[in-house]
């Protein structure tokens, strides 16, 4: 079990790639989620819920749907494994706050400097959506070009990327 390394897990939705992330962090003790999402509605309140089941006891969860380079600088500095969860969830949580795109990219450049030396086990979580169709709408566009940009970005720091594929991990970089 390695444990200092960075891992992105990336995927379509409902995937399996949150599951595969708590995966990798079986073994450890002080473990770490940073979790994105902004419960606005009953199905992601149950979605929540879920996750936590899914999780079990043991987890310390700070929940930070903007600041996550500041969330997780924090969390390296006190755990053995972190899951952020997810990449996808944050895009979008800035872009709906009005966060110009060269400040969402300098956020994003500072979670990169952490993952590509981090002190402990860093899994990090991220939708896939440039397979499909060209979207119709502008912003729609702007969210998938910036979700794919950042994917790049951190592909390029992990020491390996996993492509989830009907609950069954492909590596793309490196393997364990």
């Amino acid at each position: 079990m390695r444990k200092k390394r960075a891992i992105l897990i990336i995927g379509g939705a409902r995937s399996g790639k949150s599951r595969c992330a708590l995966e990798l962090t079986r073994g450890f003790k002080a473990k770490t989620l940073l979790a994105t999402l902004e419960p606005k509605d009953r199905e992601m309140k149950a979605r929540i819920r879920n996750h936590r089941l899914a999780r079990g006891p043991g987890w310390k969860v700070i929940e930070e749907p903007l600041k996550l380079a500041q969330a997780l600088e924090s969390a390296l500095l006190e755990s053995e494994a972190v899951v952020v969860d997810c990449i996808t969830l944050w895009l979008t949580n800035l872009l709906l706050a009005g966060k110009k795109e060269n400040d969402i990219l300098q956020e994003l450049e500072k979670i990169c400097r952490l993952v590509a030396r981090p002190p402990c086990l860093v899994v990090m979580v991220s939708n896939e959506v440039g397979m499909g169709i060209v979207p119709a709408h502008k912003l729609t566009r702007r969210f998938r070009d910036l979700q794919g940009q950042a994917n790049q970005m951190l592909a390029s720091r992990c020491r390996e990327v996993i492509l989830m594929q009907a609950g069954i991990p492909l590596w793309l970089k490196g393997k364990s």
